[in-house]
């Protein structure tokens, strides 16, 4: 579905706009901040069994009802309004590559967008990395240092013209590889399907979210809140259903208004479930 303007209005409105932005440089770093502040990457829906597609309007609706996503409903939909606003946006396949002994490739297991500012050159945008970027970064070689982590933009080997991304060490994956050339939402339709249902995708397996700001990094992965800041990473396990959705609703943004206790009953046993399993491979 196209996305329509009055979405798009109330989509900027979830962001802090009142009124719509010129599509500066300055106006895209404080939405992509304040993006990745108020709207968490989340793979809870997939445990609560809702289904969703790739088209970017369905995306925004979902943003809009209080939820998050991962990389195609966030990149998507954050794409679609960057568009809206004027920017010129490019859409690229890439591949995340989890840990050091994975394959690099790009598998069109991401989305990834960068937008061309004039006399600005282009930049990555993406808000679909989890712990990743809390504002974009320019396509040149070189290290970032946003908050306590410092990410590094390189040209891609395996993606000739392209480039990657490599994640600091306390990061979740290791890096990712975009593709140079432009692609289309559909494209990633059949890779969105395996994984938010394969018993073998990790967005399956686990139930996370995660969220940043400028000066830290909280992920929940099942029954574990990691926050990373200045003073290192620290670990606390959720011992209660009643605060494993107080952490969902009051640090990742997320309150599941939506979702009702029956639901939401499945959705704590389902983490215990998968955390019980977690613990029994550290056995």
């Amino acid at each position: 579905m196209a996305v329509s303007a009055a979405d798009l209005h109330a989509y900027l409105r979830r962001l802090g706009w009142a009124a719509r932005p010129a599509p500066t440089k300055d106006t895209l770093i404080e939405l992509h901040r304040a993006h990745a502040e108020r709207i968490p990457y989340e793979t809870v829906w997939i445990a609560l069994g809702d289904k969703r597609s790739v088209d970017p309007g369905e995306s925004v609706r979902h943003l809009l009802a209080g939820r998050g996503g991962y990389c195609y409903h966030l990149n998507g939909a954050f794409g679609a309004l960057l568009a809206w606003l004027g920017y010129e946006v490019h859409r690229h396949r890439a591949g995340v590559q989890g840990r050091p002994t994975d394959p690099r490739e790009i598998s069109g297991n991401h989305l990834g967008i960068s937008v061309t500012l004039p006399d600005e050159g282009t930049w990555m945008v993406d808000l679909g990395l989890g712990d990743g970027l809390h504002e974009p970064v320019p396509l040149r070689t070189g290290r970032y240092p946003q908050g306590p982590m410092t990410f590094g933009i390189r040209p891609s080997t395996v993606a000739p013209g392209g480039w990657r991304f490599d994640h600091d060490p306390f990061g979740s994956f290791e890096g990712c590889d975009f593709a140079p050339e432009g692609t289309v939402l559909a494209d990633f339709a059949e890779n969105h399907r395996w994984q938010s249902t394969s018993p073998e995708s990790g967005h399956v397996r686990v139930v996370l979210a995660a969220r940043r700001d400028e000066k830290s990094v909280s992920e929940l992965r099942g029954r574990v809140l990691t926050v990373i800041d200045s003073s290192g990473r620290g670990d606390t396990q959720i011992e209660g259903s009643s605060d494993y959705f107080t952490v969902l609703a009051e640090v990742f943004g997320l309150p599941l208004s939506d979702v009702d206790s029956r639901r939401k009953a499945a959705l704590w046993a389902r983490v215990c479930t998968d955390h019980e399993a977690y613990l029994a491979t550290k056995r």
